[in-house]
């Protein structure tokens, strides 16, 4: 427990930490830095190229190890927050002979391609440290790592956005002082909005060099006996020793198939609603005070919340099946999109509810899905590139709500906002309820197994 805490501990870390990387982004709106429309095109290509980029991430990571794909990750994504940095301040400077946003769409294209061995990686080294009957409970861990990284995405780097901007510079604001004395910004200078991507950039180098003295990719390599874990890998039915075995053995599992199409609404769902709330309260004027202010830390609380039951009911409620749990979540975003659609120009509070009730919903179902139904029917050695399929789906969802949204959605248009979002619930919905009784054959076996040793025990 306490090896593959100190393997675990470092990884989520760092996964957390590539949020900050990767919405970033978002606070150059609300800054009014871009326009939300710009923000729009900059972020869907991004998700678009972090979508196709993960059908070959994740059998590069099966290939690699999880420990090599989470490093690449982190020290990639640094790189591209570093130079997206540098193009903001040449802009801000005046001193930019290139568009910024096509210029920006490329570089925040370059940081999701890295951005893309995060979750997998993650994947990967969770299905050698944890058992299947466990995997319910790391879905929980995994839902409480992302929920962490929306918490730093948007707090922390709104903490940032505010402390930078000379505009509103106030010198009761303590975090302020310290960010203006630190990098020596003055009054009369442009606001060091720049900031936003190298602070991350270095959080993420730093947590790179903690992984590659930490992280072991399995218990075996820590100098344990082989740990058998009763996924789709058990007793290495599968041959899984070319790039090309992976990927025709993913993409021709149709359970794995249905969990990318969940992925996929889930995708459109959360980014939907993430993303796009507080842009939503800022021009309507419509937002409930206290989420505007702590739009992370709610979104992080009811992430762990949702994620801890979806982990917990699917482990020891559903015997390891993980739709069931997931087709609750969607049957909650299906109403809260309905009082969304209602109520958007009348009652913010309802309003605010509904979306709290989303975010909690979507990170439970992304956390449970992606997070561990892609290790049980990819097992071990496909886990990686099982994630990937399932995650991919994920951000081409995450793209096509950033490109419509983006295209539709104006002061007074906000109303297409949930009605967008509805038929998604339908969708994942649907596939859920289809995947309701399906489990692995070798965690049928086990589970068969341990009935069987019960009756004993009891006759």
């Amino acid at each position: 427990m306490w090896t593959r805490f100190k393997s675990w501990f470092p990884l989520a870390i760092t996964y957390a930490f590539i949020y900050l990387a990767r919405y970033n982004l978002d606070t150059l709106a609300t800054a009014e830095v871009i326009t939300k429309a710009e923000k729009s095109q900059i972020s869907g290509w991004g998700f678009f190229v972090y979508a196709i980029s993960l059908f070959a991430s994740g059998p590069l990571v099966d290939r690699l190890g999880g420990k090599k794909g989470i490093i690449l990750g982190g020290m990639g994504a640094a790189i591209f927050n570093t130079l997206m940095g540098w193009v903001l301040y040449l802009h801000l400077h005046g001193r930019l002979s290139v568009n910024l946003i096509w210029t920006l769409s490329i570089l925040y294209s370059g940081n999701m391609f890295f951005q893309s061995f995060g979750a997998i990686s993650t994947i990967k080294i969770k299905s050698y440290w944890f058992h299947v009957r466990e995997r319910g409970i790391f879905g929980a861990i995994f839902g409480t790592v992302i929920s962490l990284g929306v918490y730093f995405a948007f707090d922390w780097s709104e903490a940032i956005s505010r402390a930078v901007n000379v505009k509103y510079f106030d010198q009761a604001d303590s975090f302020g002082v310290l960010m203006h004395s630190l990098f020596l910004i003055e009054k009369n200078d442009v606001s060091a909005f720049w900031l936003q991507f190298f602070i991350p950039s270095w959080i993420l180098i730093f947590m790179s060099i903690l992984n590659i003295i930490f992280i072991k990719d399995s218990p075996d390599e820590a100098g344990f006996n082989k740990f058998e874990t009763h996924d789709a890998s058990h007793s290495n039915q599968v041959d899984l020793g070319s790039w090309w075995k992976v990927i025709r053995m993913v993409m021709t599992n149709r359970v794995l198939l249905m969990i990318g199409i969940v992925e996929f609404t889930s995708g459109v769902l959360r980014d939907g609603v993430m993303k796009w709330y507080r842009l939503f309260a800022k021009e309507t004027g419509l937002g409930v005070p206290s989420m505007m202010e702590h739009w992370g830390l709610w979104a992080a609380v009811l992430g762990i919340v949702g994620s801890f039951f979806a982990g917990w009911a699917s482990d020891k409620i559903f015997h390891s099946r993980r739709a069931p749990v997931a087709a609750i979540a969607l049957v909650l975003m299906f109403f809260a999109t309905g009082f969304m659609m209602t109520m958007v120009y009348g009652y913010s509070y309802v309003v605010g509810g509904a979306v709290l009730v989303m975010m909690m919903a979507v990170i439970g179902v992304h956390s449970i899905m992606s997070g561990t139904a892609t290790a049980d029917f990819g097992g071990r050695k496909g886990a990686a590139t099982a994630t990937g399929v399932a995650d991919g789906f994920s951000k081409l969802g995450s793209a096509l709500q950033e490109f419509v949204l983006g295209a539709i959605i104006t002061k007074d248009t906000w109303y297409y906002w949930p009605s967008f979002l509805m038929p998604f619930t339908v969708l994942g919905l649907y596939f859920a309820v289809k995947m309701w009784k399906e489990l692995p054959e070798a965690t049928k076996k086990y589970l068969a197994e341990v009935e069987k040793i019960k009756r004993v025990k009891i006759d």
